[in-house]
């Protein structure tokens, strides 16, 4: 039983880590932030280094993705890192005073969601709200809150057949899927990887274009003129 229900996460058959369970939400937020969308180089560490258990995917794991950035212009790129951290991660950022707090994803003890850094400061962005800090004194800047009803705008715009009522273009979904499946093929094969973005594919890197696809079990087979 510790193959499925919530556990299928972590058993690389089926599941894809938490970088695919918690992460992907968290990178499609990154990823909106920084108006980036597939890397040219990845780089991913970790392991499984808490419990006794059958997981054979990371609880602990650092991955970091390089984008290009035409209007920085140079060798001025982008960067996203994203981090898995297993049970207990620190409090940055915005976080509750409250110790019995409820905020969705915001506790005494966790945080979780993204830091954006800049070159007059940083801004945090959790589910329920956003700061930003100027300077190295963190003066506390702008900040907002609210949550957006994805899935409203998601059935209205298939009841209209509007796209433009849904809050995202399903390519959007794609580049941040993408992400976590890149991170965990460098994790997988131990090593930073180059890819193209154009040709999507790897650099140089036949066994790591492996992992882009998989043997198929009949009849739940992707054609491969699709």
């Amino acid at each position: 039983m510790n193959r499925f229900h919530y556990n299928w996460h972590w058993n690389w058959d089926f599941g894809n880590g938490d970088m695919g369970n918690q992460g992907v939400h968290e990178m499609d937020v990154a990823r909106w932030g920084l108006n980036v969308t597939l890397p040219v180089k990845i780089s991913a560490v970790g392991g499984h280094f808490m419990f006794d258990d059958d997981q054979n995917t990371p609880n602990t794991m650092i991955a970091v993705f390089e984008f290009p950035n035409p209007p920085g212009g140079g060798d001025r790129k982008k960067i996203l890192q994203f981090e898995v951290r297993h049970w207990i991660t620190n409090r940055e950022g915005i976080k509750s005073d409250n110790p019995k707090a409820d905020d969705y994803m915001v506790s005494s003890d966790n945080v979780i969601g993204n830091l954006f850094f800049g070159s007059k400061g940083f801004m945090t962005k959790n589910v329920n709200e956003w700061q930003v800090y100027y300077g190295k004194e963190r003066k506390e800047g702008e900040k907002g809150s609210g949550l957006g009803n994805h899935y409203q705008a998601f059935i209205d715009a298939i009841r209209s057949n509007d796209q433009k009522l849904a809050n995202a273009d399903i390519r959007d979904g794609f580049y941040s899927c993408a992400l976590m499946h890149l991170g965990n093929i460098s994790y997988r094969l131990g090593r930073s990887l180059e890819f193209d973005p154009e040709k999507m594919k790897f650099i140089n890197a036949p066994d790591a274009d492996t992992f882009l696809t998989r043997e198929y079990r009949e009849p739940f087979v992707v054609p491969d003129n699709v």
